[in-house]
């Protein structure tokens, strides 16, 4: 995940600090410097961290840290508040026209990741504001871009308006005829873009946005590019005017400069930030949460977002009486798997959670093959089966397990696994249970949950 080198070094710095009771301005400047050294590996822009530094420094050495009487708390209060401005301070949200449709350009270099992070932002607005996008294929240059385009769009269920290998600019214009005619409110233009930024390239954007006049132009950047981002933006911004920017593969390894140089280094704001493969995986961009998991402090509002756009309220209600009851069942326990596994990678998850929850489930891990074998086992039951697994004889599980392609080995690794589960559920009927995650029966191998790991797998044993 991008960030974590960044995060690891801040915190010990922190930990340092903490350690010492009182601090001198001595052990302020020295704290400071170990976090500048921290931000310039993490590949921000030098300026960016002279600037925050200076600002940072300013304010903890004034007498409100030093004669505070928890000092290091404070000074990672004010860095959480620099940081949060250094990326923008608040939420900037997308603008949406008066009179529809929106029109979104999106624009960046070639293998920023336009094409499917403008689909995925399509997906979004459509599952969050019950919108209606439209895509329009504009990059007329790559080979398979249009092909592309209409992958993605028919994966997600979103139109996608093309004409070929045509003009962009009229492509553009036909393609907002086209959504004022068939009840499109917002239109994606997927424009084409180049290995490196060229004068041709950015006279055909101009001609476009002089021809269309975009509601929004987003600036698509992949957070792996480190400073060469920096760069990008500046240039795109000049020519065009850019109005925000969508930050993509931040759940890669990425240092995460670029997140914290753009809005400094262009004055635009973060809008987005793609954190996956998935088509789902888009977000919105909150400088305070992403601050808040930098420092190690997690970021429960993003968490439990997440898990209400997966959950479904109507069963968490039917699980919290069956939990109360003692009565979980295979179907109830595939339920929970299948919304586990809609939440996204484990890793992302557990980033969102506070420092200590975090270390707990540290190693983490879905077992996507194992899930798989776990769901393919339990569909191959009979509703009966399902609810009164207690039936399954000898002859019942070698049946299943023709029918899954599996061994009947497999079958009593997942009764094991589920009779555990049952016997965990009903401490917590009991008022037993205090450790892990109650509530998600799929998330075995977790918290309170010791040795379940039927579908997960751990990299070192939880303390």
């Amino acid at each position: 995940m991008a960030f974590e080198g960044l995060s690891e070094k801040l915190n010990a710095t922190f930990k340092r600090l903490r350690g010492k009771g009182r601090l001198s301005e001595a052990d302020v400047r020295a704290g400071m410097r170990e976090v500048r050294m921290a931000l310039l590996e993490a590949d921000v822009s030098y300026k960016v961290v002279k600037d925050f530094i200076g600002k940072v420094t300013e304010r903890c050495v004034g007498a409100d840290v030093l004669d505070s009487l928890t000092p290091a708390q404070q000074i990672i209060k004010i860095v959480n508040e620099e940081l949060t401005a250094l990326m923008g301070g608040t939420d900037a949200k997308l603008t949406f026209a008066s009179k529809p449709p929106t029109v979104i350009m999106m624009v960046g270099l070639q293998g920023a990741g336009k094409t499917t992070n403008g689909a995925k932002l399509a997906g979004l607005l459509r599952r969050q504001y019950g919108k209606r996008p439209l895509l329009t294929a504009c990059d007329v240059y790559r080979p398979a871009a249009i092909t592309q385009l209409q992958v993605v769009g028919q994966q997600l269920d979103i139109p996608v308006f093309e004409m070929g290998q045509g003009d962009p600019v009229t492509i553009a214009e036909e393609s907002i005829k086209y959504a004022r005619d068939h009840g499109n409110d917002v239109v994606f233009l997927d424009t084409a873009g180049r290995l490196h930024i060229d004068e041709s390239l950015m006279d055909e954007l101009k001609r476009i946005k002089a021809s269309v006049h975009p509601t929004e132009i987003l600036l698509v950047v992949d957070a792996m590019t480190g400073q060469d981002a920096l760069g990008a933006a500046t240039a795109f911004d000049e020519a065009l005017g850019i109005d925000g920017v969508l930050l993509t593969k931040l759940d890669g390894d990425a240092r995460g400069g670029a997140a914290l140089s753009i809005k400094a280094s262009t004055g635009k704001p973060i809008k987005f930030a793609g954190t996956g493969e998935k088509l789902d995986m888009i977000e919105p961009f909150h400088p305070d949460r992403m601050a808040s998991r930098i420092l190690g402090m997690g970021d429960m509002l993003t968490f439990i977002e997440k898990a209400e756009q997966h959950y479904d309220e109507e069963k968490a209600k039917k699980l919290e009486e069956k939990l109360k009851k003692n009565r979980l069942t295979l179907s109830d326990y595939y339920d929970q798997l299948e919304q586990l596994q809609n939440m996204g990678d484990l890793s992302q998850i557990t980033s969102m959670l506070p420092g200590g929850m975090a270390r707990q489930m540290e190693g983490a891990q879905i077992d996507e093959k194992q899930m798989a074998h776990t769901k393919a086992i339990i569909q191959s039951m009979t509703v009966l089966e399902r609810e009164n697994p207690q039936v399954l004889n000898a002859s019942r599980k070698r049946r299943i397990a023709a029918g899954c392609g599996l061994q009947v080995v497999d079958i009593n690794r997942l009764l094991k696994t589920f009779e555990m589960m049952q016997q965990l559920t009903k401490s917590m009927s009991k008022g037993k249970f205090r450790g892990g995650m109650p509530g998600m029966p799929g998330m075995g191998g977790m918290g309170g949950m010791g040795g379940m790991s039927h579908g997960f797998g751990r990299k070192k044993r939880f303390r």
